[in-house]
């Protein structure tokens, strides 16, 4: 098992009418920013079950946050934290609201010119940012038991990730009841971005960690069983908590605690995104397939045990199990109603070399052995034809 410090503060409130308990979690002498979305939790009812929790408390709000979160809309809720003097951060819908909140924790307290350098460099992130918590109604990234954050901007066309231990939340309110309403095809998401969360952890080689890989697999099988199950009856609440709390803990460090990560579909998803506009799970069930198929060889060992713990796989030589592992993960997507293919998108076949020369441009190590090259991206895209 490799090295690790695993550290996670946040405060876990799960189960149904947990809105309730908001006024025990912020102090009391806080003016709070409310940022959202673009108003479904005033559809779902969400809205009113937070507004009669801080009823008689100070609270302000920003709506209009992006299902990929842009700098440009942040730095407008940044002016108005500044100019109404706001003090706690409260994320209030899925992912996306939350990891705005964290990059609007840290650019609300920032002194330097321009906000996006801490995105670049997390050193620059201040000592000091607002503190932040959240409402879940979408569970998908597992920001909410992590510090990590993905934010586009679009006079530059990246999309960032950063961390800082700074931004945990200090807690998380998670009722499954929030996510009856979603419509299918955030379910669907949400479901294969905690998938992927997964494997991108698991999906290594083998770090004597027998402990971590259960664990994921555990995670792995219940998304399997409970995510059709969700998609049959949107308000099983037994499907619905199992997946959300699932996401929590794809995301939350304890599994990726000690082995090695590799991370390498999601930044190549995080280009997909800026270049052609899908929804980051949609990028992950597209490439990922392809990276698996591409470093079959690397990660031979992982997605052996993989055909047999998770699928149940046991006949066939070594490479028919890999292969039939291959090809059930690209059907599961499949039959959420995702599209896997470059195809599904109209995405056009020299994608692969445009997002390989930005990946480059980039200077960031890619894979769970930093080694994976511009022609290795190009490979994995025409395997997604």
């Amino acid at each position: 098992m490799l090295n690790f410090t695993y550290f996670n503060p946040v405060k876990i409130v799960f189960g149904k009418g947990t809105i309730k308990e908001l006024p025990n979690l912020i102090p009391a002498a806080s003016k709070v920013m409310m940022v959202y979305g673009g108003g479904s939790i005033k559809q779902n009812g969400v809205y009113d079950q937070v507004a009669k929790a801080m009823a008689g408390r100070p609270m302000i709000e920003f709506a209009g946050i992006e299902p990929n979160p842009r700098y440009e809309t942040c730095m407008k809720c940044v002016d108005s934290i500044r100019s109404e003097g706001a003090d706690f951060l409260l994320a209030v819908g899925g992912g996306s609201s939350l990891d705005a909140v964290k990059f609007i924790a840290v650019a609300s307290c920032y002194s330097g010119d321009d906000p996006w350098d801490f995105m670049k460099d997390p050193r620059r992130v201040p000592a000091e940012v607002l503190p932040l918590g959240c409402v879940i109604t979408l569970p998908a990234t597992g920001s909410e038991a992590n510090c990590f954050a993905v934010i586009s901007r679009d006079s530059t066309r990246e999309k960032l990730a950063f961390s800082s231990p700074q931004l945990f939340p200090k807690f998380s309110i998670l009722d499954p009841a929030t996510t009856f309403s979603l419509p299918p095809r955030q379910t669907v998401n949400g479901i294969v971005d905690a998938f992927v969360h997964v494997m991108e952890q698991y999906m290594t080689f083998d770090a004597g960690s027998p402990l971590q890989d259960r664990q994921a697999e555990a995670i792995l099988l219940t998304l399997l069983e409970e995510g059709p199950k969700a998609m049959a009856n949107p308000k099983s609440y037994s499907a619905r908590s199992n997946i959300m709390w699932c996401a929590t803990n794809a995301l939350s460090g304890l599994i990726g605690c000690g082995v090695p990560q590799d991370w390498s579909t999601h930044m190549i998803g995080h280009e997909i995104t800026v270049l052609y506009g899908l929804d980051h799970a949609q990028t992950l069930a597209l490439i990922y397939p392809g990276t698996i198929r591409h470093f079959q060889e690397r990660k031979k060992q992982k997605l052996l045990q993989y055909a047999r713990r998770v699928w149940g796989l046991a006949d066939g030589d070594e490479n028919a199990l890999i292969n039939a592992a291959i090809e059930k993960t690209e059907d599961f997507f499949r039959s959420l109603g995702v599209g896997t293919r470059l195809a599904d998108y109209k995405i056009p076949a020299e994608a692969g070399k445009l997002v390989a020369e930005r990946l480059a441009k980039r200077g960031r190590p890619l894979g769970e052995r930093g080694d994976v090259k511009p022609s290795d991206v190009e490979a994995i895209f025409a395997l997604r034809a």
